[in-house]
């Protein structure tokens, strides 16, 4: 049987700070690996779905 999940910690003070810091930075995504993302993506949607 699986384990109930916990509860997500609250971030206070610096840790907030850079955890919002974080968030706000933009990643940058290569085309060919998110068209490589996406087909890998698609083909296991696929197969889950028969």
């Amino acid at each position: 049987m699986a384990r109930p999940i916990r509860e997500t910690p609250i971030l206070y003070g610096e840790a907030a700070k850079r955890f919002e810091e974080r968030m706000k930075i933009k990643r940058h995504e290569d085309p060919k690996e998110r068209e490589l993302r996406l087909k890998i993506y698609n083909a296991l949607i696929k197969t889950i779905k028969m």
